[in-house]
């Protein structure tokens, strides 16, 4: 009986360890591990789709986060998504000339805010908007295209007896 509950007991652990396991790998993956509050600045931010891009996502520069997404809100004059951007206070150099994109990490991965540094000597203050932005690229708009560019040239239109009609001559007159 004494060994039928330690197997029990072994059993009920190696269970908790492995779902204490898939609890940190799903912090390590998301950006909840990234997600840090601490000395920001705002910057905004207006694309005309932001695709599937989330609060917390981050926001990149040559691949080093340097702040994240803090709110995604409609503009209802523009009908634009507006994205508000915390910048951490050390990276407080960004020439104001910079544009701002969404990137998709990998080809069906997470989307982030990439920003290309200008080479304006004038900085980003808070509360600045980027002018230079590009929207998200969606994959099923690229599909779609792909398939019209694809597709054969129509045919002539053809005629109840299955021949094609030659098209009708020009009258000038």
């Amino acid at each position: 009986m004494t060994q039928r509950r330690s197997y029990q007991v072994g059993t009920g652990l190696f269970i908790l360890l492995g779902f204490a396991a898939l609890a940190y790998l799903a912090t390590q993956t998301t950006s909840v591990a990234n997600f840090r509050q601490g000395e920001s600045y705002t910057l905004k931010a207006s694309f005309t789709n932001v695709g599937q891009l989330k609060l917390r996502a981050p926001v990149k520069i040559a691949g080093v986060r340097i702040g994240s997404v803090e709110a995604i809100d409609l503009d209802p004059a523009k009908l634009e998504a507006s994205v508000r951007l915390a910048i951490d206070k050390k990276f407080d150099q960004l020439p104001d000339d910079s544009s701002a994109a969404i990137f998709t990490s990998g080809l069906l991965g997470d989307q982030y805010v990439g920003v290309q540094p200008g080479g304006s000597p004038d900085m980003f203050k808070d509360g600045d908007e980027f002018v230079l932005t590009q929207s998200s690229l969606q994959l099923e708009d690229l599909i779609g295209k792909f398939l019209v560019n694809g597709s054969p040239s129509p045919k002539p239109a053809e005629s109840g007896d299955g021949s094609a009609k030659p098209p009708a001559p020009d009258q000038h007159q």
